[in-house]
């Protein structure tokens, strides 16, 4: 029996009802610890939520753990608001101050089962005897297991609940089988496929309870391919059998809510250096096709001397218009990473948090990024250090534009406003990042999937990973600034058709009265058409900015990363940047992440990718995002299909990082945009993440219907 469409089904038609208030359980912990340290109290809260928080099973699980126990009703307004008031002076770490987007360390876990991580506290604890602080902190992490592990028995006797209220006998099997399973693995290490994906999606859900969102499931087809590859040996299982396994987990992603970017990685090759594509690669690729739905986020990294046939079902999926998975560069990814003297075996065994964020798994603090506006500061060479839009914008003084004599007297002033806009994005950062005293905001939760904080005896905020915290900042617009500067050295130095005065009062009208110098500045060199004399910029803006913020240093000794992208702010961030030496007019959208400017790059997709291979993306740590558009037939026709695969495996081996396709006709999309209630099931890829297209905002829908649409390869 497939389970998934009826999954799909019961999520669909369960009922809603009040919510059971987390704060509420955590309160009635906190109130009969008062005194005790934050930590420790925080502990016992977590230990409290795990024993006492309703859980549910539906009659079709076979995979227990969901939203919907969340359901229930009775509790006191006066006492809500009260448990609010106590648990918010506990306080909570956010974004900035590495509290999600992590991806455990579910291979450790995994191998140890809750028997073995506990025996290893007990061990650490031991040696640490004579510690204090780590002695509390380990304590707490007992505290925090043994309610897990309770968290897990509960759903067993769910399971049985779910048996007894079942009419299907079928149901009543499959639920008994679910309720050993979950009986087995709430103690000891998990044997079968069905065991270890229970726990992970268990540990996934508890996270997602501490409102802790993107966080990622990592590398799914290595980590649980030796129990896939057992229970196969065993006939325990069919690859049928585990498609719709996966798929079922997947849909619990869905029934939590489209807001979170839960992100999967298959693909690459093992820590070892050797081929990481296996049968459960494909299996997991199959299953988040037949779920059919906006997330997970799913990552393909592809490799040197991999099979032809992965990317091959990669681009099938793709062209279900889905738009994912992401397509990842081991080649770039792997020596970006390695530069910051991570060892070669973690390297190889990264995968991604939230949309591209390259990660290094269950030994790193969660990560945290931002926005970085370059068109902004390009803005302030104009305009000695402001925007004639953003009010709130204040860059530095570098002089009249009548005194850039040259155009490296140009790119100097620039250079000047984006490594100060850099000092100050990093300042801003390190300030808030640092204003916190991490153990009293310590997650012993989180810490037991991140070596090496049970040896350690310390947080994952506290010295306790093996590496440091990173930083990315999301540099916004490489394409406008690429545009931008061509068509000052095109027009102004070199042609001599205007001078930088000329086009400073062109930029502050909007181009109103200036339409003919608009024209010559929008037929300057494009990026985007493999046109050195434009590329070199691209070129320059990875260097530079690389340059200027692997100066910097995050609280804990960890570097800052960058990445080409924006996420859907290439569009908000354009609103509030003026006018643009590249013909784009004030409020309009920036470039998008590391793309060309939708429009400008007319030559087809093979001069795109020679342009976007040409910046050494080793230089860009974090990962960027690429957006391509097809139509239809390029993925669904085979003959077109590997035209594409061709073209996709030259770009990343002359250096590509990364490309992400949609494949929604232009059609389509404007009678979705004109008709949305006949369109809500249509999926498209966004900037790192796939969406339900009506759901969109309307200038992101135009964004997206804008992206310059190729028919063939050429």
């Amino acid at each position: 029996m497939k389970h998934l469409p009826l999954l799909k089904e019961a999520i669909r038609s369960a009922p809603a009802g009040d919510y059971c208030h987390t704060d509420l359980i955590r309160f009635r912990s906190f109130r009969t610890n008062f005194g005790k340290t934050p930590l420790t109290a925080g502990a016992l809260a977590q230990r409290a939520w795990f024993e006492n928080y309703p859980v549910y099973v539906y009659e079709c699980d076979r995979i227990a753990g969901s939203r919907h126990g969340n359901y229930v009703s009775g509790y006191d307004p006066k006492e809500l608001n009260k448990a609010r008031g106590i648990c918010g002076s506990y306080g909570y770490l956010g974004f900035w101050t590495n509290s999600d987007h992590f991806a455990p360390g579910y291979d450790r876990f995994l191998r140890d089962g809750i028997c073995g991580t506990m025996a290893r506290i007990d061990e650490s604890l031991l040696v640490h005897r004579n510690d204090p602080d780590k002695v509390e902190f380990l304590k707490a992490q007992k505290e925090v297991l043994t309610g897990f592990s309770a968290f897990v028995r509960r759903h067993s006797e769910a399971a049985l609940e779910a048996a007894a209220r079942t009419d299907n006998e079928e149901y009543r099997k499959e639920l008994a089988a679910l309720a050993a399973d979950l009986a087995y693995a709430a103690w000891e290490k998990p044997v079968t496929l069905r065991q270890a994906l229970n726990l992970v999606w268990l540990i996934h859900l508890s996270f997602l309870f501490q409102n802790k969102y993107a966080m990622a499931l990592g590398r799914m087809d290595q980590y649980l391919y030796p129990y896939y590859k057992n229970d196969i040996a065993a006939g325990r299982i069919t690859d049928e059998e585990a498609e719709d396994l996966f798929g079922c987990t997947f849909m619990k992603i869905v029934e939590y809510g489209h807001g979170d970017t839960v992100n999967i990685c298959i693909g690459g090759v093992t820590p070892e250096g050797d081929e990481g594509i296996n049968e459960l690669s494909y299996i997991i690729l199959h299953a988040v096709r037949d779920c059919n739905v906006p997330g997970p986020n799913l990552s393909a990294r592809l490799h040197e001397g991999m099979p032809d046939r992965f990317l091959d079902e990669c681009l099938q999926v793709i062209g279900t218009g889905l738009g994912y998975p992401a397509l990842m560069n081991d080649r770039v990814n792997i020596p970006a990473l390695q530069r910051h003297g991570y060892a070669p075996e973690d390297a190889r065994d990264y995968c991604f948090v939230g949309c591209i964020e390259n990660f290094i798994p269950g030994k790193q603090p969660a990560w945290s990024d931002g926005r970085f506006n370059v068109p902004h500061f390009l803005e302030a060479v104009f305009h000695r250090g402001i925007s004639m839009v953003d009010q709130g914008y204040l860059g530095i003084d570098t002089g009249a534009v009548e005194d850039l004599a040259t155009m490296d007297d140009f790119m100097k002033a620039f250079e000047a406003q984006v490594a100060y806009a850099a000092s100050e994005y990093v300042t801003i950062f390190n300030n808030e990042n640092g204003r916190y005293n991490y153990r009293h905001y310590a997650q012993p939760f989180m810490s037991l999937f991140c070596d090496d904080c049970i040896a350690r005896g310390m947080d994952i905020n506290c010295g306790g990973a093996r590496y440091f915290s990173v930083h990315g900042a999301g540099c916004m617009g490489i394409g406008t600034i690429a545009d931008s500067l061509a068509a000052v050295e095109k027009v102004v130095y070199l042609d001599k058709k205007c001078t930088l005065a000329e086009l400073r009062d062109a930029l502050t009208a909007n181009f109103e009265g200036y339409e003919s110098l608009r024209a010559l500045l929008q037929n300057a060199p494009k990026y985007g058409n493999n046109d050195d004399f434009v590329d070199k910029y691209a070129v320059w803006y990875v260097e530079y900015l690389d340059k200027v913020f692997s100066q910097y240093k995050t609280r804990d000794g960890g570097v800052f990363y960058t990445a080409i992208a924006s996420n859907t702010q290439s569009v908000s961030a354009g609103h509030i940047t003026g006018a643009t030496p590249d013909g784009r007019l004030a409020g309009v959208p920036l470039s998008d992440a590391a793309s060309p400017t939708y429009g400008v790059d007319r030559n087809g997709p093979t001069a795109a990718f020679l342009s976007l291979c040409k910046p050494d993306y080793r230089l860009v740590s974090c990962g960027t995002v690429v957006n391509q558009k097809y139509t239809p037939d390029m993925l669904s026709d085979p003959v077109k299909r590997a035209a594409l695969t061709a073209a996709i495996q030259v770009y990343f081996s002359k250096g590509g990082q990364e490309v992400q396709i949609n494949c929604v006709s232009r059609e389509v999309l404007k009678d979705a945009m004109a008709h949305p209630e006949n369109y809500g099931g249509l999926i498209v890829r966004v900037s790192g993440f796939s969406a339900y297209f009506t759901s969109l905002a309307r200038d992101v829908q135009e964004d997206i219907l804008h992206r310059t649409e190729h028919a063939e390869i050429s």
